[in-house]
């Protein structure tokens, strides 16, 4: 009788503690703007480019029948950062949908190196008038301006760099699920550099990379 009593009272306390036992919360979590945000900003494609660009002033000296065009090549190195304007990314969640709005990428900066300019790298014509230190600055400055040309002609390194911050972008998001134990289906909504739509994709891939002439190395930097 008295093994039967302490039975039915470690059933009881069981039951009892079990009842009271404090039970794991739900993780409350989704993607979140902001991280998306960073992780555009922290996401570009630095390229680099050896390049030739070309000086010339016509009847830049002397008078009538003696006047001599300036004229003269610079060879040079640079740094071009591709990436995308994150403040032009917007995210709607509905329950495990996600809809990603994303620009195309662009130009965000260029930087000739100064340490790749000397005197071998001014290629003066041997029937040029003489070159000043202000036509070097000129053509320093017109090289500057090529470069960031040539990077934003070159689709095929732009859609790279898109790619790229997409691919983080999913990432991020499937890391979330993984945590709350969801899985997201992505929707691509796709904008030009200045905002205006260029139209939707279903899946969580990016539209087909084109082709393009030129190239450049690159590395990719991401946070």
């Amino acid at each position: 009788m008295k093994k039967a009593f302490i039975l039915f009272l470690t059933v009881v306390i069981l039951a009892v503690s079990t009842g009271c036992a404090k039970q794991p919360e739900p993780i409350n979590m989704e993607p979140e703007l902001t991280q998306m945000k960073s992780i555009c900003k922290l996401s570009v494609m630095d390229c680099y480019y050896h390049n030739v660009a070309k000086f010339k002033e016509e009847n830049a000296t002397g008078i009538l029948f003696w006047q001599k065009d300036k004229s003269f090549w610079i060879e040079y190195s640079g740094i071009v950062r591709l990436g995308i304007d994150a403040s032009l990314v917007n995210m709607e969640v509905n329950d495990t949908q996600v809809t990603i709005t994303i620009p195309e990428a662009k130009v965000l900066g260029c930087k000739v190196d100064s340490s790749s300019l000397n005197e071998e790298s001014y290629i003066v014509d041997k029937d040029s008038a003489k070159i000043t230190a202000e036509d070097e600055v000129a053509a320093f400055k017109e090289a500057q301006d090529q470069l960031e040309q040539t990077a934003a002609n070159n689709k095929a390194l732009l859609a790279e760099a898109q790619q790229q911050v997409q691919n983080l972008l999913e990432n991020y998001v499937t890391n979330i699920g993984n945590v709350v134990g969801k899985t997201y289906s992505i929707k691509w909504v796709y904008m030009d550099t200045d905002g205006n739509s260029l139209g939707s994709s279903g899946n969580t891939s990016a539209p087909s990379t084109p082709e393009s002439s030129g190239a450049a190395e690159s590395s990719s930097t991401s946070g």
